[in-house]
């Protein structure tokens, strides 16, 4: 049975602290529902260039915002790696809002960290609201995940199933060997364990705490051939987004550990064989860098929210009103009909729509003169 060795130190007592004040300062403030559309956007374009970054993905943050806004017509490997990852935030972000119905819209997260801490049962009354229509956290799920990430990446037969041949994690720098995975006879066993462990502990341990181990524990397991990096991130911002704390439309902490992939490595990862450590290791100091990857993150969301929120690319003018109104009302509208709202020239009339699409307001349907737009 996995029980994993932590020490709920001053340091991480402190930073699980931090965030929740940083969380309470987001909470009291009130913007526009356009500035959690850009916050969002932002977000996808950061998550998904940080996580295949750290994979050695070459692709610079600037071209991954063009791939994304325009899907180029012959696909390279590297360009696939950050659709992919995109396409699964957008997909997971969706279900999410889905299946959340505690979560309110006109905030960024919930609070979730009571004013006790003296050991790790924290915060029980809001795990117990999170149980309803919360996404069902499995192997199921997890499977999903990579078989998204991995689409057109690895043959067919791999992607969605855990492995069944062994694996050395390399020094990405160097090619030396560093830490021999289990077996992988061990690792559905070991999985299991793993999310038995979270599913069995959410109203027991702190879901940040929880979070934190499960990220490290699965990137130990290494249960696929390829794309355990990016699957251990997105569905570790699954978990954080149950305790309410949506990382999907808030920030990107792969961005954080995009930052220092050394340290990033060395704090999740291991050296040796997983046989010989796993009765001794300890993932307090992940815990506390885990942690500190969040605070980051909501000091920088902190820093860009107002720029964002008085931004152009946020500010909706009174014909943009008019034509998102039209929809509302209709359910559609064609450019024959915003032509009858506004009095604007046809190319401009095209940059209207083009503006809302890249916000994520509205989207396009039909080609040639059977074109319209819904909302999104």
């Amino acid at each position: 049975m996995f029980a994993p060795k932590y020490t709920i130190t001053n340091r991480l007592l402190s930073n699980i602290k931090r965030v929740n004040t940083l969380i309470n300062n987001l909470n009291s403030k009130r913007f526009p529902h356009i500035v959690f559309v850009e916050l969002e956007r932002i977000a996808r374009e950061v998550s998904s260039y940080a996580s295949t970054s750290i994979e050695g993905n070459p692709l610079p943050l600037t071209e991954v915002k063009k791939i994304l806004k325009s899907t180029p017509a012959h696909i390279r490997e590297s360009e696939k790696e950050v659709l992919n990852y995109n396409q699964a935030l957008g997909e997971l972000n969706k279900l999410l809002r889905d299946k959340s119905r505690s979560i309110p819209s006109d905030k960024f997260v919930h609070s979730f960290v009571s004013s006790s801490h003296q050991d790790a049962r924290y915060s029980r009354s809001l795990n117990k609201k999170l149980g309803q229509g919360s996404i069902n956290f499995s192997l199921d799920l997890i499977l999903s995940i990579h078989k998204q990430v991995m689409a057109g990446l690895l043959l067919d037969f791999e992607t969605g199933s855990l492995r069944q041949k062994p694996v050395v994690v390399s020094n990405p720098r160097t090619g030396q060997a560093v830490y021999l995975p289990p077996d992988a006879k061990d690792v559905r066993k070991l999985i299991t364990g793993l999310t038995d462990f979270v599913k069995d502990n959410k109203n027991i341990i702190d879901l940040l705490i929880l979070a934190g181990i499960f990220h490290k524990q699965f990137v130990l397991i290494h249960p696929f051939l390829d794309g355990n990096g990016r699957t251990t991130r997105l569905v570790t911002k699954v978990l954080l987004a149950e305790m309410g704390l949506n990382t999907f439309n808030l920030f990107s902490f792969e961005n954080y550990y995009n930052k220092n992939v050394t340290r990033y490595f060395e704090t999740v990862g291991e050296k040796g064989d997983y046989y010989d450590l796993v009765n001794q290791i300890d993932f307090t100091d992940w815990l506390e860098y885990f942690t500190e990857g969040i605070i980051d993150e909501l000091l920088r969301v902190q820093k860009i929210l107002p720029k964002v929120a008085t931004s152009p690319s946020t500010e909706l003018q009174k014909h943009h009103r008019k034509l998102l109104e039209f929809i509302k009302k209709k359910g559609f509208i064609k450019d024959s009909d915003y032509a009858k709202l506004v009095h604007r020239a046809k190319a401009t009339r095209a940059l209207d729509f083009q503006k809302l699409i890249g916000m994520g307001l509205i989207k396009r349907r039909g080609k040639g003169r059977a074109t319209y737009y819904i909302t999104q």
